[in-house]
């Protein structure tokens, strides 16, 4: 019951959100914005989330970056999906963390592996990758199959790590703490915390939970501020008014033409 009733109160701040006029933001702030792709362009129809395709769309609308979710299969493959399981977006039960590597090629072709999404965007699109919470993780060498994959890459210029726990970037420290952000649902005073002790390179959230005194806490300390989930003109130009730059959306490709069209005008 928590994700739906989530999804619905998310969709009631974007409407309050939609409606309320903003000024328009001074071509710094629109210049310096950084539009990124929520598990790509998709419809879960014709265009299914966290694949090629979803990201291609994005990338062809010139959007910044993507952010998708790594997952890893029982032979310890870095694969790019929300789910455990195939069940909600391709009609697929399939456990990914119970099948090796050529059998979820096999049984769901349209996920790919981390090497795939980097060979197609590494360098071109900014890849924020969100480490998921799997069942006998091996922290260690999972890092090293990740440095392995990353290895063409600039932690920073070229990807970040997210996290809904700040410990899963157990598996990241290969790189600076600084490319590491955690993601905060309800949680955001403890994750906020956490952020700045660890000394991680800022926080991640819903641009409702994530307040004025967090934010500036955060950019004080030099650290970034991503906030989601953007998907209108006037929320846009709020969160760019208020020092935002990095932008999360299920709608990017939209949000870009927005932004896009104002930066042109000015």
């Amino acid at each position: 019951m928590l994700a739906p009733l989530q999804n619905a109160a998310m969709a009631v701040a974007d409407l309050i959100m939609a409606v309320i006029p903003r000024p328009v933001p001074t071509p710094e702030a629109l210049r310096d914005c950084r539009i990124i792709s929520h598990r790509g362009e998709f419809d879960n129809s014709a265009v299914m989330e966290n694949t090629l395709e979803a990201f291609h769309v994005a990338r062809h609308h010139d959007v910044w970056g993507v952010e998708c979710d790594i997952r890893w299969t029982a032979d310890l493959v870095p694969v790019i999906c929300h789910d455990a399981d195939g069940s909600r977006v391709f009609g697929e039960p399939v456990v990914i963390a119970d099948v090796t590597f050529s059998e979820l090629r096999k049984r769901l072709p349209l996920i790919p592996s981390l090497t795939e999404l980097v060979a197609e965007f590494g360098g071109t699109t900014h890849l924020m990758l969100e480490i998921k919470d799997v069942p006998n993780s091996l922290p260690e060498q999972q890092g090293s199959i990740l440095a392995d994959a990353l290895a063409g890459l600039q932690p920073g210029a070229d990807y970040h790590f997210l996290a809904l726990d700040p410990d899963l970037f157990a598996q990241a420290t290969f790189i600076p703490a600084q490319y590491c952000l955690p993601v905060a649902e309800t949680n955001v005073g403890r994750l906020s915390e956490a952020a700045l002790d660890r000394q991680l390179g800022g926080i991640t959230g819903h641009f409702l939970l994530l307040g004025e005194s967090t934010k500036q806490k955060h950019q004080s300390a030099g650290q970034h501020v991503g906030t989601g989930f953007v998907a209108s003109r006037n929320c846009l130009f709020r969160e760019l008014n208020r020092g935002i730059r990095w932008i999360f959306s299920n709608d990017a490709v939209r949000i870009q033409k927005i932004r896009d069209q104002y930066l042109a005008s000015e």
